[in-house]
């Protein structure tokens, strides 16, 4: 957007800020966003020396950002290409979709596109989203295990107190639960809530907050941090693998045995055994949470491009895939994520270019009913996610892995 500023506003923008008179994230209180990006960008490049105008060229107003960002001075742009379409047989998304993914990372939509196209030979994925909800766990401190377990018999007992107190600052998320952790004189409440369309984080923040006041007007219980990292939110974490954050979804196929052959050039039987001694014994020798080969591949590619909270990717890729042959010698192959943290509304979602994304998927903003939307955009990333380990595992099979890469010069 440099050339839709005036220059001079921005010359003395930044030489303002250089003089001491204006902080960085004052600018926009004295000329549009535009313009204050335009100024910030000036100010950088005059003190480090470098050249920013890629960075300043991007095509969309600033102020469409400024719900996502502080002190913008431009976009750094990511290529974004589509996989596809593949057959979905979802509960919120069916048909054949083109999937657009977002990554600097070559070779790997060739990849997964192969996968989508064995997918689509198969009658399509199988896709669920099977649990659904997004947590936040405050901690409050007791005197001693006695208090504790009060603290754990008023939460039990007044869960209907919390709710009307959490619901009372949201439109749209609803509380399902509240589970207790004791750990000596410490308790965790992990709050779950269905936040619809919405990612939800902040919204869950606000609404606990309010159920904690409650707690605290109420009981002897001193509440020391909104969260107590028992959520768990953008760190690995096997409650989020056992209880699941977000959204839990799988997906599954079964393919055909003469499709594995002509299409990944293996057998169903190394697939499964791959998968057997690399997604499931060597992450387990690893320590692993997740036991798969790259579906943060596919979760951060499609965060990219969809508007989510990249530092999620995290929990999202969270997952186990599994592979066997069927009694009739054919391959059944799934790939389940158990911590899903998407939205089709709020947040990046908003932005011009990852809207657009959105629209690709048909699943854009709320849906109706609310909520299904947000389990369409989980189904379509976990459709990716299949592709790509099916992809990736028959490399491993056919020993092709390198050389797919040489070959296409990545």
């Amino acid at each position: 957007m440099t050339g839709d500023v005036d220059h001079a506003a921005v010359v003395e923008l930044a030489a303002r800020v250089a003089d001491g008179e204006l902080r960085l994230h004052e600018l926009e209180n004295h000329a549009d966003s535009d313009t204050a990006a335009a100024a910030r960008r000036h100010r950088v490049e005059n003190e480090t020396g470098a050249n920013c105008e890629t960075i300043g060229s991007y095509g969309f107003p600033a102020e469409t950002a400024e719900a996502n960002i502080e002190n913008m001075i431009g976009a750094v742009q990511i290529p974004v290409g589509v996989v596809g379409p593949v057959a979905i047989n979802g509960g919120a998304l069916s048909g054949e979709r083109y999937l657009p993914l977002a990554t600097t990372e070559g070779a790997l939509l060739a990849s997964v596109n192969r996968g989508c196209s064995v997918l689509t030979r198969s009658g399509g994925a199988t896709v669920r989203v099977t649990k659904s909800g997004m947590t936040r766990a405050p901690v409050f401190r007791v005197d001693d295990v006695a208090e504790a377990l009060a603290l754990v018999e008023w939460v039990r007992d007044n869960e209907r107190v919390l709710r009307e107190a959490a619901e009372a600052t949201t439109n749209h998320g609803e509380l399902q639960g509240v589970t207790p952790y004791v750990v000596g004189n410490n308790v965790y409440l992990r709050f779950r809530f269905d936040t619809k369309d919405a990612m939800g984080m902040n919204m869950v923040t606000i609404a606990t907050k309010a159920a904690c006041d409650r707690v605290e007007a109420e009981t002897t219980a001193s509440l020391v941090a909104l969260s107590g990292n028992l959520c768990t939110d953008k760190k690995p974490a096997a409650i989020n693998a056992v209880e699941g954050r977000g959204r839990s979804v799988t997906a599954d196929v079964v393919i055909d045995r003469d499709v594995v052959a002509d299409a990944l050039h293996t057998t169903p039987e190394a697939i499964a055994e791959i998968n057997v001694r690399k997604n499931l014994i060597g992450s387990a020798k690893a320590g692993a949470l997740g036991f798969n080969a790259h579906v943060a591949n596919a979760v951060a590619a499609m965060f990219l491009a969809t508007g989510q909270d990249e530092a999620q990717v995290v929990e999202g890729a969270n997952a186990i895939t599994t592979a066997e042959v069927t009694d009739d010698g054919d391959l059944y192959c799934s790939v389940s994520l158990a911590s899903l943290e998407v939205g089709t509304v709020g947040g990046g979602t908003k932005l011009p270019t990852q809207s657009e994304a959105l629209d690709i998927l048909g699943v854009r903003g709320g849906g109706d009913p609310a909520g299904s939307n947000a389990d369409a955009l989980a189904e379509a990333i976990a459709v990716a996610a299949l592709a790509g380990e099916l992809s990736l595992l028959a490399a491993l099979g056919s020993r092709h892995l390198s050389s797919a890469h040489e070959s296409l010069g990545r």
